[in-house]
């Protein structure tokens, strides 16, 4: 409140300061031009200070809205994994089966990512999902058809230290395999 007040008695409020969201909860503006610092909004905030109130249109009891809210940071994780590690873009479909159909693959992604992230931590390897995603970009697998019999074999080359550090991912992931 110091810093607003000695920039307000200055006359050095910058829009840029009455843009931040620490000061402009304190003004008012009037006729787009007037600009006074509320002594009301501050009294109001030190009133309220440290409390946290949720609006809800739920039958829920308090204890449950306040707990569902507290859990709301794992729905917003899942959105930003989504959009950011799993590069998932917003897709316009005009169907409602397309929609449904692309809600269940940004689950289904989410649900293996999350798997992993459960995976890597059995394992103890020391990498977030993401870190060992890009080194896995970077491992080769070789097939190769024998002419004679057309049999077919794999070989995962593990090459840098990296790639042999997430090595136990691949091995665990061949138990999976039908």
């Amino acid at each position: 409140m110091e810093r607003i007040r000695k920039a307000y008695s200055c006359g050095t409020l910058t829009k840029a300061q009455v843009n931040k969201r620490g000061y402009n909860r304190f003004l008012e503006i009037r006729k787009d031009v007037v600009v006074r610092i509320s002594e009301e909004k501050i009294l109001e905030d030190v009133r309220w200070g440290g409390l946290k109130g949720y609006v809800t249109n739920t039958d829920l009891p308090a204890e449950d809205v306040v707990a569902q809210y507290r859990g709301l940071w794992v729905v917003e994780r899942a959105f930003r994994i989504s959009k950011g590690t799993l590069d998932m873009r917003p897709m316009f479909h005009f169907n409602e089966r397309r929609v449904e159909a692309h809600v269940c693959i940004c689950f289904a992604a989410d649900k293996v990512y999350k798997e992993l992230e459960c995976i890597i931590a059995i394992t103890d390897i020391p990498m977030s999902v993401d870190k060992v995603l890009d080194i896995a970009r970077t491992i080769t697998t070789i097939r190769v058809k024998m002419p004679q019999n057309h049999e077919v074999y794999t070989k995962t080359l593990f090459l840098s230290d990296q790639q042999k550090a997430i090595q136990p991912l691949f091995d665990l992931a061949g138990l999976w395999v039908l």
